[in-house]
């Protein structure tokens, strides 16, 4: 199937990151399509604008943008609009929503969700606990954690913590190393939330065989031989279970969907930790 291509201005006086999830949703739908982005952050000033402008009109295309400044919001969609150009906000319906329903304007701040508040510093005190907390790096603290990941390698226990910590979730994680026991201190947490995440076997070969070719290492090793890697996994499964731990099926799942799956399994056990 041929792929076409799009250009897509991204405008935003603050990260842009709502932009990008937004936009890349929705092109995600578009199998045989596919955007060139022009993401535009930290627009606000006149000559940042007029650059983004000037952008554009030099690549007509999808305009989205989340500019709290009405003047210049307005200028946008006016330019957009000589040139034929759509062009939408993408907090406008949501705001419109929220002030029919409180019964009041918001106050235009650019940014405001970035604000150095409680729940950024808690968001850098999960990374920091989280990186100090790598394939079983610094034992002897876990019991401070929010999540723990079992797994063996090349679960995706490292990609997962990070995405995790990024969302204020403290998150250790601790591999499954044949032959090598897990930390004792595993037998007595109450707190955390302990995860086994495992994949099929040919997923698992195939990820490590790429990772001893990019370090040009030996593949005749039980690392990537795919009856041992099968064993692994039988094992994990069974640790596991023994031991009451929700496993999930990382095989077809992107870092994203492990990530909501956890936080849902996370709910329930902070309602059980509640209760109890």
């Amino acid at each position: 199937m041929a792929r076409n291509y799009f250009h897509l201005h991204l405008v935003s006086d603050a990260t842009g990151e709502t932009l990008i999830a937004v936009s890349r949703a929705a092109a995600a739908q578009y199998e045989s399509v596919s955007a060139i982005e022009h993401v535009y952050p930290l627009v606000r000033s006149e000559a940042q604008l007029a650059r983004v402008l000037a952008e554009i009109e030099s690549s007509p295309g999808v305009v989205l943008y989340t500019l709290v400044e009405a003047e210049w919001a307005e200028r946008l969609e006016k330019f957009c609009q000589e040139l034929g150009c759509p062009c939408l906000s993408v907090l406008n319906p949501v705001l419109s929503l929220f002030q029919s329903y409180l019964g009041q304007a918001g106050s235009p701040r650019p940014g405001a969700q970035h604000v150095l508040n409680a729940e950024y510093f808690r968001r850098i005190d999960a990374m920091n606990y989280t990186l100090m907390h790598d394939d079983g790096q610094l034992g002897g603290d876990l019991e401070s954690a929010d999540i723990i990941l079992v797994g063996i390698s090349r679960t995706s226990k490292t990609p997962t913590s990070i995405y995790l910590a990024n969302r204020g979730i403290k998150t250790a994680n601790v591999p499954l190393v044949p032959n090598v026991p897990l930390p004792a201190e595993l037998e007595r947490l109450r707190k955390p939330l302990i995860v086994g995440l495992v994949a099929s076997a040919e997923r698992i070969v195939q990820i490590r065989q790429n990772r001893l070719l990019s370090m040009k290492a030996d593949d005749e090793t039980p690392y990537v031989d795919p009856t041992a890697v099968a064993d692994e996994i039988a094992q994990s499964r069974k640790l596991c279970a023994r031991r009451g731990w929700p496993v999930i099926d990382v095989t077809r799942r992107s870092i994203e969907e492990t990530a909501a799956a956890i936080l849902d399994l996370l709910r329930d056990h902070r309602m059980k930790f509640i209760a109890t």
